[in-house]
């Protein structure tokens, strides 16, 4: 919790201001007692069986009313003034917290991702900033102010029965006992129970994500299991800590209502013994009921507290973590020749995890400027992992990478990497918008002249033309085209961009033959280096170098005509491929 007191800073004022204005509502609540008890004792004059009150003065009566009048007026004046204090400091706080959160995120690393999981930092920005700033609200309005009220109130009962003033400590300490009893056994549990809440997320993104994966394979059934497991730890969890903190209430009343007999006992025998005035009584039963509601608004502020402080724990977790990447100042360059490599990779080793396996070994290559190179391999050989390396995503262990003559872990180059590299994933993705929207991801100051040269070379211009233009609407991940559109339009995202290198993912796995090649044949018209990753050797076999990758290791090297002579695997892969697409099998 402390690395988010920073963010109060600018609404200092507004913290300290929010109190102070529901301490001075609380001090007219207060006086309110003693002026009801007042007007019983002096305006009311004296009770006679048979008769009522007699002589009654009735202009101390309205006198009195008035000036009650005026501390309810004056109270909710300053109850608005407080809660908006407390509201603009809770939103405000919760805000910055919220974008600067948001701002960590985008900074950590590929590993920092699949480490954390998406369902943890959806619910990390969403419900936990969330109940962070209930907190926030209820803390700045009540914290001090029911304990204010609390032993205002007993001081207040000192004042007008010295002798009633021990109900009243005791009442008190049984109840402070109870609320803090509670408050130390749902805090823990609280955080356990957000845990719960993160796997129940990730069940239910998956499956809403995974929805047709799930169908087609008939695991609808095992799904619904694995949720109804999470559901039910959530829920055992949630009825356990719910269980403490409904146990507050019925004890809280319990221990006031019992304070409260005591008291009306205590104060009718003083009262018959000429010791106490009934006004007396009056106002020491609306205390100790003042009492009753502020430690019933305290033990309810002390539960949302230990939610704000759990998931401002996990928050704190988040906005104190750093990017796992690597970078450092002053690494060795191999020159600026033009007759240098571009890309090259030195005796290159990455794994996922410290201590597995690695999934690349050893990789070696040199790629020139405007150069085509073609990663080919089976699945899981480390074809996304190697052309992962080199926008810096993840970090090695071993050798070196380096982009236009710089390693890629210098400090200078990281700027350069992200905008310079152009990368289309294996999965194409396209955001809620226009299509317009989504091509300007590459380059937001690209012309529509641009945008449409860039559609061209993609083989993109149909689809732009069958949607009605580049403002046609694209729903939330791009629902409303197929995956070779999809595919289309994110690589014309990409070469928008004008990259150095343009790095090609898998992303034509979805394009047939024809469109493939008319790819190809227009990439090799750009100015940069192009580096392709395939299944298909249809897809590499023009490329001026190809990488054949098994297990992480470069098991081939060269153009398509060597490889055919010297590459096993990529004869294999050929072959097999050759003979399905003779068949007219898109493979």
């Amino acid at each position: 919790m402390k690395r988010l007191f920073p963010y109060f800073k600018p609404y200092i004022w507004h913290s300290i201001l929010g109190p102070l204005f529901k301490l001075l509502e609380a001090t007219f609540e207060l006086l309110v007692p003693v002026v009801v008890g007042l007007l019983v004792d002096k305006g009311l004059g004296v009770y006679v069986e048979g008769a009522g009150y007699v002589h009654a003065d009735v202009d101390y009566i309205v006198k009195m009313s008035l000036l009650l009048v005026l501390f309810g007026v004056l109270g909710c004046v300053f109850a608005v003034v407080a809660q908006y204090f407390a509201a603009r400091t809770a939103t405000g706080v919760s805000a910055k917290i919220r974008s600067e959160l948001f701002r960590r995120l985008q900074s950590l690393s590929y590993k920092d991702f699949d480490r954390l999981g998406t369902s943890t930092m959806l619910t990390r920005i969403t419900g936990d900033v969330d109940r962070l700033q209930s907190g926030v609200n209820l803390a700045l309005r009540l914290f001090l102010r029911s304990p204010f009220i609390v032993f205002g109130a007993v001081i207040t009962a000192w004042i007008v029965d010295p002798g009633s003033v021990f109900t009243f400590i005791l009442t008190v300490a049984a109840l402070a006992v109870v609320v803090f009893s509670v408050m130390l056994g749902t805090m823990p549990l609280y955080k356990k129970s957000q845990e719960d809440l993160d796997a129940l997320t990730l069940s239910t993104r998956e499956n809403l994500t995974g929805v047709r994966v799930v169908r087609a394979f008939c695991r609808e059934k095992e799904e619904e299991e694995i949720f109804d497991k999470r559901n039910e730890k959530l829920t055992r969890g949630r009825k356990v800590v719910g269980a403490l903190s409904a146990i507050t209430n019925p004890l809280t009343y319990v221990l006031v209502n019992g304070g409260i007999l005591l008291l009306l006992y205590v104060g009718a025998i003083r009262v018959e013994d000429g010791l106490l005035t009934q006004g007396s009584v009056i106002a020491l039963y609306n205390l100790m009921g003042q009492i009753l509601v502020e430690l019933i608004k305290f033990a309810n502020l002390i539960v949302s507290v230990s939610k704000a402080v759990a998931s401002g724990g996990r928050i704190g977790a988040v906005l104190t973590m750093q990017p796992s990447l690597e970078t450092d100042e002053g690494l060795e360059e191999i020159g600026e020749d033009e007759n240098a490599p571009f890309v090259e990779f030195r005796n290159v080793s990455m794994r996922y995890s410290d201590g597995g396996d690695p999934a690349l070994e050893n990789v070696s290559f040199a790629l020139g400027r405007g150069q085509t190179l073609g990663v080919i391999g089976g699945t899981g050989s480390g074809k996304t992992t190697l052309v992962n390396l080199i926008p810096h995503f993840y970090d090695i262990y071993e050798g070196q990478v380096y982009v236009d003559g710089k390693n890629v872990r210098e400090k200078s180059m990281q700027d350069y990497l992200r905008a310079r590299i152009g990368v289309v994933p294996q999965k194409a993705r396209l955001f809620k918008g226009t299509i317009r929207e989504n091509l300007l991801w590459g380059r937001s100051d690209a012309t529509d002249e641009e945008l449409y040269e860039a559609l061209k070379v993609a083989q993109a211009l149909e689809v732009v033309a069958d949607k009605g233009g580049l403002d046609a609407e694209v729903q939330q991940g791009g629902k409303n085209f197929s995956g070779g559109q999809k595919q289309r339009l994110t690589i014309a995202r990409a070469i928008a961009r004008k990259p150095d290198v343009l790095i090609l993912d898998d992303s034509s796995s979805a394009l047939d033959y024809a469109t493939d090649a008319a790819l190809k044949k227009a990439l090799r018209g750009l100015d940069a280096t192009v580096i392709i990753v395939s299944q298909r050797t249809f897809s590499v076999q023009n490329a001026d170098q190809i990488l054949v990758l098994d297990d992480g290791k470069v098991v081939g090297k060269g153009t398509h005509e060597q490889l055919l002579e010297s590459c096993e695997e990529y004869q294999t892969i050929y072959r097999s491929q050759h003979t399905d697409a003779a068949k007219g099998v898109a493979v």
